[in-house]
This record gives structure tokens, C-alpha cells and sequence, in this order.
């Protein structure tokens, strides 16, 4: 979406205006953008800003604040390696480095072909199934660094 098109451009603007009578609409128009297109890159902050009169600034200083909100696409299958701390004491370190080696990114990172982003998470509320890992919202407990191969294996299978 680096160039917007003309069919994005006008779905932006129609999600700033679905908001125009709202006090504080940001968030809700960054929360639209962000499911639909999956990410908001700074062309699509300056449409924003042009529709609020929202600064850019104002604008980049919240999606770069909630980590909810990506300037970068993401992957088909977004997988998250909780780290808090009863998932980190039970091995989500190793999980995450197992990961990242599977698939040759680094946490915040995605692979080539755009299937995977990985990212590493502060406490999802999962302890008691600790080391915990989400992929597109399913939760997988108890994840073993021997579980990780068999469960990218089943994402790209499953293509």
C-alpha cells in the first residue's frame, strides 16, 4: 500500500468520515484502517491527518505507541510468544529464539514469502498454561521448543 490506490484511498477517507461526530476519533479510525489493510503506513497517516486535521505527528506517536497498531504489513499467520514473567520462568525465551530460528526473523519481523510475523508479547494472561504462544488468536499452551517445528509445519501445510 505504499502507493495507495485510488479504491484504498477512498476507503480511508470513508472510515475517517464514519467517525467525523466523534469527540476523539483516532483510535477507532486507526483500529479500522489497521483490520482492514493490516497495516498503517505514514501515506496512509498523512490521508488521516488530512481528513482529522489531526497532525502527522500526533497521528505517528500513536501507532508507534500501541504496539496493536503496525507501520509494516504483517504476515498471514501472526504469531506471539508471550514473555511474561510465568511464561519466560517456564522457557518462552527458548521458545521465541526456537522460533526465530525456524523461521529465520528476528521477533518484529516477517518471513519472505508473508506468512509469518513474529512477535514477542508482554503478559497475555495465560500463566497457568505458561509458556504460552498465540497464532492469529488461537492459544497454544505449554509450548515446547520440540512443539515449534510441528506447529509451523501445520500453517504451511495447511496453504
Amino acid at each position: 500500500m505504499a502507493r495507495i490506490n485510488e479504491k484504498a484511498l477512498a476507503r480511508i477517507r470513508e472510515i475517517c468520515d464514519s467517525y467525523a461526530s466523534e469527540k476523539t476519533p483516532l483510535m477507532m479510525i486507526l483500529s479500522d484502517i489497521q483490520n482492514e489493510f493490516g497495516y498503517i503506513p505514514l501515506e496512509v497517516q498523512e490521508v488521516v491527518s488530512e481528513q482529522t486535521g489531526i497532525s502527522v505527528a500526533d497521528i505517528y506517536g500513536v501507532v508507534t505507541f500501541y504496539s496493536f497498531f503496525s507501520l509494516e504489513p504483517k504476515g498471514k499467520y501472526i504469531i506471539g510468544v508471550c514473555l511474561g514473567t510465568a511464561c519466560y520462568v517456564k522457557g518462552a525465551g527458548q521458545v521465541l529464539d526456537k522460533f526465530s530460528e525456524v523461521l529465520g526473523i528476528q521477533p518484529g519481523g516477517t518471513t519472505e514469502d508473508g506468512l509469518f510475523t513474529l512477535d514477542a508479547l508482554r503478559c497475555i494472561g495465560a500463566c497457568g498454561i505458561a509458556p504460552a504462544v498465540t497464532i492469529n488468536g488461537k492459544v497454544y499452551p505449554k509450548v515446547q521448543v520440540s512443539d515449534i517445528p510441528g506447529i509451523i509445519d501445520s500453517y504451511r501445510n495447511a496453504q
